[in-house]
């Protein structure tokens, strides 16, 4: 049996089958294993120690050739030497002189004079400006000690230190700016379509904020200029049922608002609402009603639309608040106040406006104890009455064309429930409705809306 003696300094070995049949075991350097080496080995024993010592071998020599930090500095961020510092503990302190180091987990601050060293965490570093690539010094300051700063000199120093702190580099910078301004305008977007949800609206919500007596002069601008050729229906037994008809739905309209209702001799069925709470029907709209309380539904709507304040917002988000604003100062923004009417009749509402205009028709004809079974027949009769004129021009400025969607809204009056009314005229009082334009005028025209 042979005996191997393994002495402390172990290299590497070579474990492999000698042509002899037997087993043997080499140093792979010249400073390996020194040691006997038989020919044969018979025993089992000895295979397997040798079989021990080649592994134990290699691992060391593994281990031995691991890199270090100094022989792989392509992998980490190459070690800056010593580089000078000046160091402020706060606003109005002196400044010291100092060295500062880049170390494994922070910058590390020298100031000499048997000081404390202090260490400043790289993720708790901010630079004045984003360390570059071309960078040759850097001002710190630490988010764990508020007021301090640190000024750093040396390309070396900033280069290293850009590689630990890639935070603090101008491509980071740009992208936190880039996700303040996404996230920015996402909260924008958000806010606004959460705004339109809730029905909300910028142009009404500024239209709220003018003026009652601009309102009033833009209304005027408005009306004279939608009816322009046609005279004012004024006999006075028809005025009076208006009124008492204007006075019965008015039981319902909010606090502070009142409705300045003008009828014209146009055969034209229609009916509009303008700026300051004015509304405008026509007599073609009254002779073809077959009960008051048709017209009453109808003048309830567009009491909703001058409530809601639809013919401002209208205006101004058509033509930009700017030009509203001129227009009503008397300036001559898309032809002044004396074509303000013609903007407005093709400035059509949204669906959200006339849905909001019938809510409010409904709840006016209910305080007014009206039926509403009204406006859905004038609805129905309203579709019929479009169907067989097949859409010409002769009706391109009927009520039809000015307010959509009849079929959903004469659904929702049906859908309504019943409650205690009575017609909204008597018998007499609607006759003298119906004759309200036996005797007409020239309108009278609003002298601050002349051009």
């Amino acid at each position: 049996m042979l005996n191997v003696a393994f002495p402390i300094r172990l290299k590497a070995y070579d474990f492999f089958d000698r042509s002899g049949g037997g087993y043997g075991c080499r140093t792979s350097t010249a400073q390996g294993l020194d040691f006997v080496t038989g020919k044969t080995f018979p025993s089992p024993s000895v295979v397997l120690r040798w079989r021990i010592a080649a592994f134990i071998g290699r691992s060391i020599e593994r281990t031995a050739m691991a890199p270090t930090p100094s022989s792989s500095r392509s992998a980490q961020p190459s070690l800056a030497a010593k580089s000078y510092c000046r160091f402020t503990a706060g606003r109005g302190q002196p400044a010291a002189d100092g060295t500062a180091y880049l170390g494994l987990t922070g910058v590390e601050i020298d100031l000499g004079d048997g000081k404390p060293r202090r260490l400043w965490l790289y993720a708790h570093l901010s630079a004045d400006e984003p360390i570059r690539s071309n960078a040759i010094n850097v001002l710190l300051s630490s988010s764990t000690e508020l007021g301090a700063s640190l000024f750093v000199q040396g390309p070396e120093f900033a280069k290293g230190l850009r590689e630990r702190t890639p935070h603090l580099s101008q491509r980071a910078r740009q992208l936190r700016r880039n996700r303040i301004w996404i996230a920015l305008i996402a909260l924008i977007a958000a806010l606004i379509g959460a705004g339109y949800a809730l029905g909300w609206s910028p142009a009404k919500t500024i239209a709220k904020t003018l003026p009652a007596s601009w309102r009033e002069r833009l209304g005027n601008a408005s009306r004279e200029s939608m009816t322009a050729g046609f005279k004012e229906c004024v006999d006075p037994a028809g005025i009076a049922a208006l009124n008492q008809l204007t006075e019965r739905l008015s039981k319902g309209v909010p606090a502070g608002t009142s409705f300045d209702i003008h009828v014209y001799d146009w055969p034209l069925m229609n009916a509009f609402a303008v700026p300051g709470a004015q509304i405008a029907l026509t007599k073609g709209l009254i002779d073809k009603s077959q009960s008051p309380d048709e017209v009453a539904g109808v003048l309830a709507h567009e009491m909703g639309h001058g409530i809601e304040m639809h013919p401002e917002a209208a205006i101004i988000r058509g033509v930009g608040l700017g030009a509203a604003l001129e227009i009503m100062m008397g300036g001559t923004a898309g032809g002044g106040l004396a074509n303000v009417g013609l903007m407005l009749a093709q400035l059509n509402y949204s669906r959200g406006a006339e849905r909001e205009a019938d809510h409010h028709a409904l709840e006016l004809l209910k305080a007014a104890a009206v039926a509403p079974k009204g406006l859905g027949d004038f609805f129905t009769r309203v579709m019929k009455m479009e169907a067989e004129d097949g859409g010409g021009s002769s009706a391109a400025m009927s009520w039809f064309r000015t307010h959509p969607l009849p079929a959903e809204r004469a659904r929702l009056v049906r859908s309504q429930a019943a409650y205690p009314s009575t017609p909204a005229l008597e018998a007499q009082t609607w006759q003298d409705l119906k004759s309200i334009c036996n005797k007409t005028r020239e309108p009278e025209k609003d002298s601050e809306s002349k051009t």
